[in-house]
């Protein structure tokens, strides 16, 4: 069962083109479909490119915050460029 979530991430400067090249790799898009429907998310960026956020129908919450907080793959990567993030639940009102 899919889970609406938004997750907002506070990048490192300068870093903003690295986080999106691995999230758009295929090694990204391989571990963010093991935790989200991929087709289905939605992102944006602030102006300054210092915080990312995005829309997300999660299918595993618990992988969906060991990718952000760093599995095996992601860490390397998630330690290089982020600085911090918030998970929030989604609910319609």
């Amino acid at each position: 069962m899919e889970k609406e979530m938004l997750v907002v991430a506070k990048l490192k400067e300068g870093k903003f083109e690295k986080f999106m090249g691995f999230m758009q790799s295929p090694e990204g898009l391989a571990e963010r479909a093991k935790v989200a429907i991929v087709e289905k998310t939605i992102g944006t960026v602030t102006p300054d490119k210092n915080t990312v956020m995005f829309k997300i129908f999660c299918t595993d919450e618990a992988a969906l915050h060991k990718f952000v907080e760093g599995n095996e793959v992601t860490k390397p990567i998630m330690d290089e460029v982020m600085e911090s993030y918030t998970i929030y639940n989604l609910t319609k009102v």
